[in-house]
């Protein structure tokens, strides 16, 4: 049995490519719809109650493209909003990238010392704090918010001075409280993994959220026998709306994927607040 449906992805922004690149390298022949809300990004710094009006809306735009399954690639999203998104798709799986990277976090800490680093509004929640005592009580988490490393992303400014030094700013701190595992808890981040790594030293995992949430995706799938019977080439026929800059999306994400992508279109506010 297979399911030629898409996968339906979104995120405020370009981090949520991270996630499509770790699906496609897990399942080359699964197609993707992908939102990105450039125009309402960064969602970080919105209310809880923005953010999930946004969060739901954006995945009313992606079950109107019959997509098979959800995954939430905005952590601030996760955090906030996923279990009314997940209600609201009702019949089909809906996932965000918090709790898989809780379970990889808790797994892989020998001193039972965790950090997470995220969006002001994704460490106010409290999420990756409340998911990992859940899985073990034992386990101190460290929370910190960096709001400054999405801009960087979003303006390309990846390897450069200015970012090592935030990463700097925002790490040390955390370093110092002999924490052995480090969340990446944005999509975004992991663009900057490997400025964060030589900041926080080789002594430290850094475990990218992206990661697990593919993983689990495939797992999820792959259970209820909806995996598509292509061995390769989704890509090619996925489709990504962006709610602005559609051509400066289109550049960026290619870079990111390292091909070139089918056409960027923009998704209309009209339907989003349908």
């Amino acid at each position: 049995m297979s399911d030629e449906r898409p996968i339906g992805v979104f995120d405020s922004g370009l981090g949520g490519l991270t996630v499509v690149r770790e699906l496609m390298r897990l399942m080359p022949g699964e197609t993707v719809v992908y939102l990105g809300d450039i125009a309402r990004y960064p969602y970080g710094n919105r209310s809880d109650e923005t953010i999930a009006v946004y969060g739901r809306q954006d995945a009313r735009f992606l079950m109107r493209r019959n997509v098979k399954m959800l995954v939430v690639a905005c952590n601030t999203v996760s955090s906030v909003a996923l279990a009314p998104i997940q209600e609201q798709a009702s019949d089909m799986p809906a996932i965000g990238v918090v709790q898989p990277g809780a379970r990889a976090a808790v797994a892989r800490t020998a001193e039972k010392k965790v950090g997470v680093i995220g969006t002001h509004a994704t460490v106010r929640a409290g999420a990756y704090t409340n998911a990992i005592r859940q899985l073990d009580a034992q386990v101190r988490v460290y929370a910190k918010a960096c709001p400054l490393f999405v801009p960087l992303v979003e303006e390309g400014m990846v390897d450069t001075e200015i970012a090592r030094l935030v990463a700097q700013h925002y790490l040390y701190e955390l370093v110092d409280t002999g924490i052995d595992c480090l969340v990446l808890g944005c999509t975004h981040y992991p663009l900057l993994m490997e400025t964060i790594q030589a900041t926080v030293g080789a002594r430290i995992q850094v475990l990218d959220s992206a990661v697990w949430a593919a993983r689990e995706a495939h797992e999820i799938l792959a259970d209820v026998g909806a995996l598509s019977s292509r061995a390769s080439g989704g890509l090619a026929e996925s489709q990504f709306f962006v709610t602005d800059m559609p051509a400066r999306f289109g550049e960026q994400a290619s870079r990111l994927l390292g091909r070139e992508l089918p056409r960027v279109q923009l998704a209309a506010f009209e339907e989003l607040a349908a």
